[in-house]
């Protein structure tokens, strides 16, 4: 049962509440001009160093099975976290810390602003462009014109993930996408290789990738840890409930929103054990990926909350059906209007990477939002 209550709780109702319960979502984002006098002023927190602050803090404490979500302002909830237990006073500093603090490189992106991912299946049955692209003429071309349009990355994928989606033999996905990770990287373009395969990892980082971006988040192949390690390639976590041929069967959680971000956190742990620094690791909600619709549109609406991981956030929206489901658009490429407004809503909410189909549009977008946030 999730509680949705106005102010904080008195301190001695958290006498037994564990530090790893709580949890915090930035709310009341601004940006610009008015961001900085609010910062100034005191009443608000830097967000995600990225010349935007955010004025109220929306504080998630897990009971059991219940979740319970106390909003109050910054000016509030600052005094208010100096007189809880010590405890929970050093969780929540750790995660103000990390929602606050600027985040540096990716790969050899910088994060001072948003970039966008161009999506490449080399596939014959992607749930968008199946088929459009799996030659490797035809997928260097696609991935080279997204390029040109404003793709900072080129994520290249072999096996399609869309709900019921078979899994493909490794030497078939690789036979797929090599070709074209080795012309691409070949050309100093950034290159990400999207498989949960240990082997397509290894292989396309030898020929040139930069990233893996695993929908298993490294759990899919018991070698994927070990293999991004030795590389120190970079990574994109990924949560997905169940796999391809099932996720999309009843997901449950608990709380969608916790625990998508205690996967994650664990990831990242496993991801650093392994030699990985922080400023290696991204990680990504996982939208459509094992969620209900209105899992997707926690996540989206909540995705300050993931800056806590103190690393890049990606979001993956474009196309997805959820999408379609909620505007009456069955055919994925007649999507773009929701995908993009999917996708400004994920950087109000810290998204440092789009991954995005529809490169072009999403920069125009981009490029008006951020000039109206500058303001």
């Amino acid at each position: 049962m999730t509680i949705i209550v106005t102010g904080l709780p008195a301190p001695n109702k958290l006498d037994r509440v564990r530090a790893r319960d709580l949890y915090c979502i930035p709310r009341s984002i601004s940006t610009g001009a008015v961001a900085t006098a609010l910062i100034e002023a005191g009443h608000a927190l830097p967000f995600s160093g990225a010349g935007s602050a955010y004025a109220a803090v929306e504080l998630v404490i897990r009971q059991g099975e219940d979740i319970a979500r106390h909003t109050a302002s910054v000016t509030a909830f600052n005094p208010w976290r100096q007189i809880i237990k010590s405890e929970l006073q050093e969780r929540l500093s750790g995660l103000i810390m990390a929602i606050s603090q600027p985040r540096g490189g990716f790969s050899d992106i910088q994060m001072d602003e948003p970039v966008i991912m161009g999506v490449v299946n080399v596939t014959p049955d992607s749930f968008s462009d199946g088929g459009n692209h799996a030659s490797s003429d035809a997928a260097v071309a696609h991935a080279i014109s997204l390029a040109e349009s404003g793709a900072a990355l080129l994520d290249i994928g072999g096996e399609s993930t869309r709900p019921g989606a078979s899994p493909v033999d490794p030497s078939i996905e690789q036979k797929r996408v090599i070709p074209v990770v080795r012309a691409l990287a070949e050309k100093s373009f950034t290159v990400s290789i999207d498989t949960r395969n240990a082997s397509t990892m290894a292989a396309a980082l030898d020929v040139g990738a930069k990233i893996v971006n695993d929908v298993t988040a490294l759990t899919g192949d018991p070698e994927a840890v070990a293999e991004v390690g030795k590389r120190g390639a970079s990574v994109v976590l990924m949560h997905m409930q169940g796999n391809p041929q099932t996720m999309q069967v009843a997901p449950e959680y608990s709380n969608v929103l916790v625990d998508v971000f205690d996967f994650l956190d664990l990831r990242i742990s496993a991801c650093l054990s392994a030699g990985l620094e922080i400023n290696q690791i991204c990680v990504d909600p996982g939208i459509g990926f094992g969620k209900s619709d209105g899992g997707n549109l926690d996540l989206i609406d909540s995705l300050g909350l993931f800056q806590g991981l103190g690393c890049p956030v990606m979001i993956g929206a474009s196309r997805k059906s959820f999408i379609g489901r909620l505007s009456g658009e069955e055919t994925p490429t007649k999507r773009l209007a929701g995908s993009i407004a999917a996708a400004i809503a994920g950087v109000i909410g810290g998204a440092k990477i789009l991954r995005v189909h529809d490169v072009k549009e999403t920069r125009q977008a981009l490029t008006v939002w951020r000039s109206l946030g500058l303001r």
